[in-house]
């Protein structure tokens, strides 16, 4: 079900006033801007393959050793195929046009101030 235009430019302004109060929190979860490293996915993937065979090398000969390693080897290689690229890890501020930032709330109410009057107008009006 889409979001009424009124739910929509709310929305707006709360993620914009999250991006403006909580950087730390929208880099942690942010998801990362730019190109994905191509060659670490496949030395991971290759990793991964190598960890693998050597689990199961491990599991046919009957060497708990061989395959524990092998088993971390593949773990190595997951890890490298996931990790995120270092390129994007910079840009982590939105893109904001000055027109949506004209909506802000007034300066001398909060976020939440604002939030609680549309509340109580959209309240009064079904009364």
């Amino acid at each position: 079900m889409p979001l009424s235009e009124q739910e929509q430019r709310a929305l707006d302004e709360m993620e914009r006033s999250l991006y403006q109060n909580d950087a730390d929190f929208v880099s942690a979860v942010s998801p990362r801007k730019g190109k994905p490293n191509y060659r670490m996915m496949v030395i991971g993937v290759l990793v991964g393959v190598a960890g693998i065979i050597a689990l199961l090398t491990g599991v046919i000969i009957q060497q708990p050793l061989i395959g524990v390693l092998g088993f971390v080897v593949m773990f190595a290689g997951v890890l490298l195929f996931v990790s995120p690229s270092r390129s994007g890890a910079a840009e982590t501020e939105p893109d904001i046009s000055p027109a949506s930032a004209g909506r802000s709330p007034k300066r001398g109410s909060s976020f939440m101030d604002t939030i609680n009057q549309r509340w109580d107008r959209r309240q009064d009006g079904r009364s």
